[in-house]
């Protein structure tokens, strides 16, 4: 061998130790970068997830006014049901009687602002004769021989509820039978 090359690497050997801080400072600089990149995609899922939560908790609180009122409504559906009966039951003559006549009026009077109450609160009644039976929305109690075509609503017994966009209350009917 000549001497170049056994000084080659010796030569090697020198530049690799001089460049060994240069290449460790590198790998450093490489770590900390990606460290960083890492740091700010946490930072962005932090701030994507502080940003879900508040929207959940806006919609939970509209969720929570908006319908506040269901269980109370549900209580007070009764009671509406309970005045539309005993206005139905009242017999022609007794309406026509002088005596009787300003009893019916409060009693009607008292429907409409009940009805008047329902519907400044987002209660609306659903529409269930004619129509064709929807599970969402009807409860089916029983199937009645007709010419209407099958599982069309020939029957209300009880009149449904629905709050906002949600059921409060079924409609209670009664659909055509088939054949």
């Amino acid at each position: 061998m000549s001497e170049t090359d056994q000084n080659a690497p010796a030569d090697l050997r020198e530049e690799t130790a001089e460049d060994a801080p240069e290449v460790a400072t590198n790998d450093r600089v490489a770590e900390l970068e990606n460290q960083l990149a890492d740091a700010k995609q946490n930072v962005l899922y932090a701030q994507a997830e502080i940003q879900n939560v508040r929207r959940r908790a806006e919609k939970e609180a509209q969720d929570a006014r908006a319908y506040a009122a269901t269980a109370f409504a549900r209580d007070v559906l009764s009671v509406a049901d309970n005045l539309a009966r005993g206005l139905s039951a009242i017999p022609a003559d007794l309406r026509a009687d002088e005596k009787m006549k300003g009893l019916v009026t409060g009693l009607e009077a008292t429907g409409r602002e009940l009805d008047s109450v329902f519907q400044r609160h987002g209660i609306t009644k659903i529409v269930s004769e004619g129509q064709m039976l929807d599970p969402n929305k009807h409860q089916a109690m029983m199937e009645i021989p007709s010419d209407q075509p099958a599982g069309t609503i020939v029957q209300e017994m009880q009149v449904g509820y629905m709050i906002k966009d949600r059921l409060l209350r079924p409609a209670m009917v009664g659909v055509a039978k088939a054949g």
